[in-house]
């Protein structure tokens, strides 16, 4: 440890692409920003997720550097260099040692695997599968729509849908899943324009395919085996590779509703930014 003070540690649980929005926008706000994730993420939206610093080692979104370490020193060293440091540690057993002002469960199970209450003064949780109050202090609203990044001091989230949201009235169909169990070899990449009826990916030995006209927005990594029906990429009907290296418009909302949330609890920022 380099003598910094953790008081004011932002944990976040998660790396995925709506974890990285709210660490992102955190972290511009001087947060200090630490994350955890499991040792093979499956990440789709993978060229905006800090998470993608497991497999690579270190990776920039938006200019914020995220780095992959192991030891409790790096986190520090991390932090003092502006890197938003992550950790393989899914549990986020690390705040033991750390401390932190305030946890965010970003994991996007759609319910609640392990966070509590009392694991730090402030515990924020985002989407459906917690109760303000309960198991967290404040739910934020992640499903598209009128209250999309609402902070809820009392109740919860909207319930899960199973269905993707619409964009561009496309819900489903813009949706990869896996048609058998197996691993994923990918055969497009990121940022690419798409074609209904083209092979993006093989699953399980079989073809993935395009169901509407679009820019691949998300793919996991080749090589994970994943069960039969687990998304595995996205098609966006927008069709404009720009949005693919941003962070999306979902993910900064939930962001502003995290940080509000954070600020009206009087957890205030190291750094100048």
């Amino acid at each position: 440890m380099t003598g910094k003070s953790i008081k004011n540690i932002v944990l976040i649980k998660g790396a995925g692409d709506l974890a990285s929005g709210v660490a992102a926008r955190l972290h511009r706000c001087g947060y200090e920003v630490v994350m955890t994730e499991q040792a093979t993420p499956l990440m789709v939206r993978r060229s905006v997720s800090f998470g993608e610093a497991i497999y690579a080692t270190k990776f920039e979104v938006e200019g914020i550097q995220a780095w992959h370490v192991s030891e409790m020193s790096e986190v520090f060293q991390a932090l003092d260099q502006g890197v938003i440091p992550i950790l393989v540690d899914p549990r986020a057993e690390c705040r033991a040692e750390l401390l932190p002002a305030v946890l965010v469960d970003a994991i996007m199970a759609k319910r609640n695997i392990n966070t509590r209450l009392s694991d730090a003064p402030f515990v924020v949780a985002l989407g459906p599968g917690f109760t303000a109050g309960v198991d967290c202090h404040v739910v934020v609203e992640t499903n598209r729509g009128h209250n999309l990044g609402r902070a809820i001091y009392t109740g919860s989230a909207e319930l899960d849908t199973g269905q993707p949201g619409s964009i561009d009235g496309k819900t489903e169909e813009r949706i990869l899943r896996a048609p058998a169990h197996g691993v994923v070899e990918g055969q497009a990449t990121i940022g690419d324009r798409v074609t209904e009826g083209q092979i993006i990916a093989q699953a399980g030995g079989q073809a993935v395919y395009a169901q509407i006209d679009g820019v691949l927005r998300g793919l996991i990594h080749s090589g994970i085996c994943v069960p039969a029906g687990t998304k595995i990429g996205d098609v966006d009907p927008r069709a404009e590779p720009a949005h693919c290296q941003q962070i999306s418009d979902k993910a900064l909302a939930i962001a502003g509703g995290v940080l509000e949330a954070v600020l009206r609890a009087g957890i205030l920022p190291t750094r100048s930014y």
